[in-house]
């Protein structure tokens, strides 16, 4: 089939079924990595898409970097860095541990930072429904799921990098961890600086969308460094995002950005992931698939919970905390794309990744409105100041 007819396909599987997905109360994601399961079954992905599928991972890091906001980041910044840090630990080494006996060393690194980051998107939703979402463990959630993605990319950055040299030794980590730390250094505190003076003087040029257009040329550009300073580029989509919105370009930037990206690019990012589903991966590693997900859920219920325990809170909020960090979703997916592509790991981790998602983004909601409905055991704790 003509490449640009599987696009259009992908296009309007894409928008219909997460449609239908989004009507039964699940996320739109699901739907279109489905599609792209059943037009994998008669079409195949090639060079041109996968690279409208790359752009579609840059733009979806770039976009959550632009949302994340450092101000409220700030402001719960103790409780939210424990829950996140213990959080992210546990699950890496859980994730490692459940796949070691079932892959090589190498892959099992992968998986447990895979296994990292939290989606809260389902989260905030069902929050909202409660009304529960500005409270003080709903400001924990989502300053934590900042925290969470920075690390798990982070994590998965070093993971990469290590294993494209060949080898493990202390020399290796330590440049790798040099060459994040000065990545974060100019980003956070040049970034912002640079990216206002550049932005006014874009802003002149007068040209249609001249704004949003050289965001993605940085974009571009900074993801590519990262790439080839043996980085993942998914760092410098997040930090360039990270940066902007830091301006006062951001609602400009965000705004434009997500037309183009939700319209074309990050649709056809999770259709793809669908098409290189093999069915046949599905039957062979159910076992592994279980037990995954089942750490999932595991890790961050106990991590993110132990976390907001030695916080402060009492038990039952610590246990709303963790619940609420349970989601998998884009960040994951996108992370998965970036091993698959560097080689690393095979096509079967997917199978195992989008099972791990779909049972956590489906399981959620029903565990968090049971946490807020049913009394959970009274566990005397100090209480944290408000600040």
């Amino acid at each position: 089939m003509e490449t640009i007819l599987v696009i259009a396909l992908m296009l309007a599987v894409a928008k219909l079924l997460g449609w239908v997905f989004e009507k039964i109360g699940q996320p739109v994601v699901l739907g279109q990595i489905l599609g792209g399961l059943l037009i994998g079954l008669f079409a195949e992905s090639n060079e041109i898409i996968r690279e409208f599928s790359n752009l579609g991972v840059l733009l979806l890091l770039f976009l959550a970097g632009i949302e994340s906001d450092l101000t409220e980041f700030k402001r719960v910044g103790k409780p939210s860095t424990l829950v996140a840090g213990i959080g992210v630990a546990f699950a890496f080494i859980l994730g490692f541990l459940v796949a070691y006996p079932f892959v090589e060393f190498h892959e099992a690194l992968l998986y447990g930072a895979i296994m990292t980051p939290t989606s809260v998107s389902i989260t905030v939703k069902v929050l909202m429904e409660l009304r529960k979402l500005r409270t003080r463990e709903g400001t924990t959630i989502l300053a934590a799921a900042v925290v969470d993605d920075v690390l798990g990319i982070l994590v998965l950055t070093v993971i990469i990098s290590l294993l494209r040299e060949g080898t493990i030794d202390y020399k290796t980590i330590l440049e790798i961890v040099i060459e994040v730390s000065g990545f974060l250094a100019v980003f956070l505190y040049f970034g912002p600086v640079f990216a206002e003076k550049a932005f006014r003087r874009i802003s002149r040029i007068d040209l249609p969308e001249s704004t949003t257009a050289f965001a993605i040329v940085f974009l571009i550009i900074f993801a590519y460094m990262a790439e080839h300073l043996n980085l993942a580029s998914i760092l410098g989509a997040y930090l360039v995002g990270l940066t902007i919105g830091q301006t006062n370009y951001r609602k400009q930037v965000e705004d434009h950005v997500s037309i183009l990206g939700y319209s074309l690019f990050i649709p056809l990012f999770f259709v793809e992931v669908g098409m290189r589903i093999e069915p046949s991966y599905i039957l062979h590693a159910s076992l592994f698939a279980i037990l995954y997900t089942i750490a999932a859920i595991i890790s961050k219920v106990v991590g993110c919970g132990a976390g907001a325990y030695l916080a402060g809170f009492d038990f039952s909020t610590s246990l709303k905390i963790g619940v609420g960090m349970i989601p998998r979703l884009g960040v994951e997916l996108a992370m998965l794309t970036i091993a698959l592509k560097s080689g690393v790991i095979g096509p079967d981790a997917l199978t195992i990744a989008i099972s791990m998602v779909f049972v956590t983004t489906i399981l959620t909601p029903p565990l968090l409105k049971w946490t807020y409905y049913s009394k959970a055991p009274s566990v005397k704790t100090v209480k944290t100041s408000e600040k």
